[in-house]
């Protein structure tokens, strides 16, 4: 289980690349501005040489001089074992909890294609979708895009048109056999009508076209309709991730 959650967990950097990176004994120190946890986080993968109280001080500092909250984003693999517990001594409030579920693509058909449009490239148009249904506060908006611009592996994004408006979006990003789907989103006014079903096929589709074999998501335990429909795709929760948030 630990070699797959540090798996995912790198492909989730890579899928979503920070603007700033920084290690530190075998942690990996993201910083965007403030933009999402997840960009601006500390991800403790890898085993250390140095104290814990060491490796703390020292990161509180980066983040700090940085002008930055300090957050951790923690799974059952973080290391060394038992930082959760000593985050929460230090008062780190626990945020955040969310599901990873994968979905195995070996063996299974290409979907059907719909009408979603699927781009290799970053597109304004389709960033502008984003922004939107995302609502993504206008100062956050240069940060999403220099981070998508940053992205190294294939991609693809994905928006799906009805009657001329775009009511679902997503974005799919390859690599080593795997789909990552991100930032899947459809209109509130246009929910619960299986939008969001069709655009997740188009990307699982043209993943499955690109030879991949496995696909991941990350989606809030507290969102009940939108597991409800990856669990109905067949995706399975593999382990849970959260955050200890300081300042």
């Amino acid at each position: 289980m630990s070699r797959m959650i540090r798996l995912i967990e790198e492909l989730s950097l890579s899928a979503l690349p920070a603007l700033e990176t920084a290690f530190l004994d075998g942690w990996v120190l993201r910083l965007s501005d403030n933009f999402t946890r997840r960009a601006n986080s500390v991800n403790p993968l890898y085993a250390g040489t140095r104290p814990l109280a060491d490796n703390l001080r020292d990161v509180e500092d980066i983040y700090r001089r940085k002008g930055q909250r300090v957050v951790f984003k923690l799974t059952p693999a973080s290391l060394p074992e038992g930082l959760d517990q000593v985050l929460a001594e230090q008062s780190y409030a626990r945020e955040a909890v969310t599901a990873v579920m994968t979905l195995d693509l070996l063996g299974k058909a290409v979907p059907a294609r719909s009408q979603t449009v699927l781009l290799e490239h970053l597109a304004s148009e389709w960033l502008t979708e984003v922004f939107k249904l995302n609502a993504v506060p206008e100062r956050h908006q240069p940060t999403m895009q220099q981070i998508l611009q940053r992205l190294a592996p294939r991609a693809c994004y994905a928006a799906l048109p009805v009657e001329g408006e775009v009511v679902s979006v997503g974005l799919g990003v390859m690599e080593a056999g795997w789909l990552g789907l991100y930032d899947i989103v459809t209109a509130e006014a246009r929910r619960g009508k299986g939008y969001g079903r069709r655009l997740i096929n188009d990307l699982l589709g043209w993943a499955m076209l690109q030879g991949a074999t496995s696909a991941y998501l990350q989606v809030l335990k507290t969102n009940d309709t939108a597991i409800r429909l990856y669990a109905d795709l067949g995706f399975e929760e593999r382990y849970e991730y959260w955050y200890r948030v300081k300042g």
